[in-house]
């Protein structure tokens, strides 16, 4: 059979570039290609260090296109100018991610192409955008729900909000996944960062004000002397008054550890051995930091909010978002109590049955293919 021609817009690119939609793509579009798949990804240069801008990655091939770096502008940008190179390629289908790229769903339908979104969130409920960037991203949503041949999304709650707000009943469910890791001894990163086993809690993500970063640290000064340390792994993409702030909070609070971003094996060695994970945010799409939480069968402590109560967890290890008193207690608790083998293989099943790469990628392989039909 003739291979599909996939053109993917609307990701800065990877592989390791952060962000929860370039996680989603760096482990959907390999999978594609074994499947049959030839896929061209649209990167942003600026993300992409020029030693790292490879041109064939796992099958998947990079056109590496230069964008503004400043956040109200880059993705608009970046989706115009890949949407005119699309033409280049003539792909049978164009993928657009997120809300914002998917504002020329319309043009890529006028341009004769087939078109498949997949929504990872409603973005305008982020606090990092102004009100112009807010109604952009909300027109986004609604031309992609409109317009889009195909719409994916990521979570049940995104489904329900497209149906009622733009009367859509076509909509696919697709959730993100993880792969089932393998367990890496303490080594080098504990080591760098003046870790133990067991003896910090952790968690990873971008600091933006929606991940509860600042909450966090204040929560974990409010512990009396605690005999472990809080990391947090992630960095900013763009520098900004919260980033500094959490810089500033980690600087003035004994026994917090900020390593940056990582990945890879760095990033799995302090998966494996944290006593407690924690994602502490007001808002998510479906959150690819707690389902690797899981794989790696840690405890895990994460806020009350509904993209979180989809990953069905014990109901101890939720806490009301942005209660910083209630987050502290429940650290300490957490810690103590770790986690029991009833639990473990309730996570294990989770991953390996629902959030499965393979089972994911075999899910959007299909869409296409009814698509082109």
């Amino acid at each position: 059979m003739r291979r599909i021609k996939i053109a993917v817009l609307g990701t800065r690119g990877f592989p390791d570039v952060p962000g929860g939609v370039e996680k989603h793509c760096q482990e959907l579009y390999p999978e594609l290609v074994s499947m049959g798949c030839k896929v061209t990804v649209f990167t942003r240069r600026p993300y992409i260090p020029s030693e790292k801008r490879l041109k064939n990655w796992k099958g998947v091939s990079f056109i590496h296109l230069w964008c503004p770096r400043i956040k109200s502008l880059e993705a608009v940008f970046h989706t115009f100018i890949g949407m005119i190179f699309s033409f280049c390629i003539n792909p049978d289908i164009i993928h657009i991610h997120a809300v914002g790229p998917s504002l020329f769903t319309p043009l890529a339908k006028i341009a004769g192409f087939k078109v498949v979104v997949t929504n990872h969130g409603p973005d305008y409920k982020r606090e990092k955008w102004g009100k112009i960037a807010k109604l952009v991203l909300m027109a986004g949503e609604m031309l992609s729900a409109k317009f889009a041949d195909k719409m994916i999304v990521i979570s049940k709650g995104i489904k329900r909000d497209i149906e009622r707000n733009y009367g859509r009943r076509d909509i696919i469910r697709i959730p993100n996944g993880v792969h089932l890791p393998g367990i890496i001894s303490p080594g080098k990163t504990l080591k760098k960062y003046g870790l133990k086993e067991r003896g910090y809690i952790f968690t990873a993500c971008r600091f933006v004000p929606e991940k509860g970063v600042t909450d966090l640290i204040k929560a974990f000064g409010k512990l009396d002397s605690p005999d472990y340390k809080l990391v947090i792994a992630g960095s900013a993409d763009h520098e900004t008054s919260y980033s500094r702030t959490i810089r500033t909070l980690a600087g003035q609070t004994e026994g917090v550890v900020l390593t940056g971003y990582v990945s890879g094996k760095e990033l799995g060695e302090l998966y494996s051995n944290t006593g407690l994970f924690i994602l502490p945010s007001y808002y998510e799409g479906l959150p690819i930091a707690l389902l690797e939480a899981l794989s790696y069968s840690l405890p895990v402590l994460v806020s009350d909010i509904p993209q979180n109560r989809e990953v069905p967890l014990e109901n101890c290890r939720y806490f009301r978002p942005g209660d910083i008193e209630e987050l502290a207690e429940k650290i300490d608790q957490l810690f103590k109590k770790g986690i029991d083998k009833e639990e473990r293989k309730k996570y294990y099943r989770l991953i390996k049955d629902r959030c499965n790469w393979k089972t994911i990628a075999s899910k959007t392989f299909s869409e296409y293919r009814k698509l082109i039909s």
